[in-house]
C-alpha cells in the first residue's frame, strides 16, 4: 500500500467512526426525550474514546502506513463507534419506542459483545508501542493471550443468558440457558489484561530505552499512571472517605486520561513538542502534592477553629471558614516554592544541580575581575552542566585591533582552559 492510498484509506476510517459517532449522540438524544427510557451508562465514554482514537489513528496510519499502531487505533475507533450505534438504537428501538424500528435485538446483541474486540486492538498497541514490534520474541505468548482471551471472553458474553449490561431489561436473543452470566467476569479479565499490558510492557520499554524512544514512552506512561490515580481516588478513596465531591473529581479525570492517552500517543509517534512531557511530570507532582497538602490545611484548619469557637463561645463561627481560606491564599507562594524545590531535588537533580551551578557563577561574576579564574569557573561550569566530552576555550588575542576580529580564531594549543586534545 502506498502511503497516498493508506492516507486515504485511514482518513476514509475516521470519517466512518465519526458518523457512526455523531448518528449514535442524536438517537442518544431522541432517547433521553422519553423521560422513561434507559440512559446508556458510558455513552460519553464512548463518544470521546470513537473521536480521539479515530483522529489520532488516521494521523499516525497516513504518516506512518507500515506501523502497526495507527491502524489497530482506526480499528478500535470503528469498533467502538458500532458498539455504541448498536447500544442507542437498541434502546431506542426496544425501550424508548418499540417496535419503531427494525432488527433492534439484533443490535442489541451485537452491542453486548463487539466492545471487546476493541479492547483487544488497545492492549495490542501497547504490546507494541511505539515501533510496532514486540519488546522481544518473548513476549509473543502475552500478544497471542490477548488475542485468544479477547475472542473467548466474546464468544463468551455473546452467549450468555439474562440481561445485557447497560442496556436496562433487553435481554440477550442468543443467550444459552444455563451457562453462567459472563459479562462481569470477561470485563474484569479484560481490563487486567490491559492494565498488565500497560504496566508491564511500558515500564519494561520505560526502563530499557534511551534517548528519543524513551520520551515517547513517557507520555501513554504519564496516561497510564492518571487513569490509576482516577480510578483510585474514585472507587477506592471516595468510598472510604463517603466524600461525592472526590467520586466526582476521580471521574472527571478519568475523562482527562481517556482523552489524554489517544493524544500522548500522537505525540510520540509524531514526535510534536516530545520533550515537553517533563515539563508536564513536572507541574502534576508539584500542582498535585500542594493540592493535597491545601486541602489537608484548608480542612484542618476549619476543624481546630470550630471546636476552639465551640469551646470559647458554645456556638460555632463562619470566621473558621474564613480564616481557614485566608490561611492557604497566604501559604500557597512559599509552599509552591518549597515543593517545587523538594520534587526538583527528588526526581530532576540533574537539573537542579546544573541551575544551582549556574546561579553560583553568575554570582560571581558580579564580583570576579581576575580573567583567568574567569576562565576557569566558566570550563568547570560548562563541564559540570552540559557534561560534553570535549571542553575548550578560545581567547580573542590582546594584540587585535578594536574592531578587527580574526574570521576563524585559532584555539590556542597549549591554553590551560582546553581540557581534551584541540582539533
Amino acid at each position: 500500500m502506498s502511503r497516498r492510498t493508506a492516507a486515504w484509506f485511514a482518513w476514509s476510517l475516521c470519517a466512518l467512526s465519526l458518523t457512526l459517532t455523531a448518528l449514535s449522540l442524536l438517537i442518544s438524544a431522541l432517547n433521553l426525550s422519553r423521560l422513561d427510557a434507559h440512559v446508556y451508562d458510558y455513552w460519553l465514554e464512548n463518544a470521546v474514546l470513537a473521536v480521539s482514537f479515530s483522529i489520532i489513528g488516521a494521523i499516525i496510519a497516513s504518516r506512518l502506513p507500515a506501523n502497526s499502531l495507527g491502524w489497530l487505533y482506526c480499528a478500535a475507533a470503528c469498533i467502538i463507534a458500532v458498539a455504541y450505534l448498536s447500544a442507542e438504537y437498541a434502546i431506542y428501538a426496544l425501550l424508548a419506542r418499540p417496535d419503531s424500528l427494525p432488527a433492534g435485538e439484533a443490535l442489541a446483541w451485537l452491542a453486548s459483545w463487539v466492545w471487546l474486540l476493541s479492547i483487544g486492538c488497545i492492549v495490542l498497541s501497547l504490546l507494541l508501542f511505539p515501533n510496532g514490534r514486540l519488546p522481544s520474541s518473548s513476549w509473543s505468548w502475552l500478544a497471542w493471550l490477548s488475542v485468544l482471551l479477547t475472542i473467548a471472553g466474546a464468544v463468551w458474553v455473546a452467549v450468555s443468558p439474562g440481561a445485557i449490561g447497560n442496556l436496562g431489561s433487553i435481554r440477550n436473543p442468543l443467550g444459552i440457558e444455563g451457562l453462567p452470566d459472563g459479562y462481569k467476569p470477561v470485563q474484569t479479565i479484560m481490563f487486567a489484561l490491559l492494565f498488565v499490558a500497560a504496566v508491564s510492557t511500558l515500564g519494561l520499554r520505560l526502563r530499557r530505552s534511551k534517548g528519543i524512544e524513551h520520551q515517547q514512552i513517557k507520555w501513554p506512561a504519564y496516561t497510564a499512571v492518571m487513569a490509576a490515580g482516577s480510578s483510585f481516588l474514585q472507587y477506592t478513596v471516595s468510598d472510604a472517605m463517603g466524600l461525592r465531591w472526590l467520586e466526582w473529581a476521580g471521574y472527571v479525570l478519568s475523562l482527562a486520561a481517556l482523552v489524554g492517552f489517544p493524544i500522548s500517543i500522537g505525540i510520540a509517534m509524531v514526535r510534536y513538542r516530545l520533550y515537553d512531557i517533563d515539563l508536564i511530570i513536572n507541574r502534576t507532582l508539584v500542582y498535585g502534592a500542594l493540592t493535597v497538602v491545601l486541602i489537608a490545611i484548608y480542612f484542618g484548619g476549619i476543624v481546630v477553629l470550630q471546636r476552639t469557637f465551640v469551646a470559647l463561645t458554645g456556638q460555632q463561627s463562619t470566621l473558621a471558614i474564613v480564616a481557614s481560606t485566608l490561611l492557604i491564599a497566604a501559604l500557597f507562594a512559599p509552599l509552591r516554592r518549597r515543593i517545587q524545590s523538594f520534587i526538583d531535588r527528588r526526581f530532576y537533580r540533574r537539573k537542579y544541580d546544573a541551575r544551582k551551578t549556574l546561579e553560583s557563577f553568575s554570582a560571581t561574576l558580579r564580583d570576579e575581575t581576575n580573567l583567568d579564574s574567569v576562565s576557569d569557573d566558566l570550563v568547570e561550569v560548562v563541564r559540570e552542566t552540559m557534561q560534553p566530552a570535549h571542553v575548550s576555550l578560545w581567547l580573542r588575542p590582546e594584540t587585535a585591533q578594536k574592531g578587527k576580529y580574526p574570521e576563524y580564531p585559532s584555539p590556542l594549543p597549549n591554553s590551560p582552559y582546553s581540557t581534551g586534545p584541540t582539533t
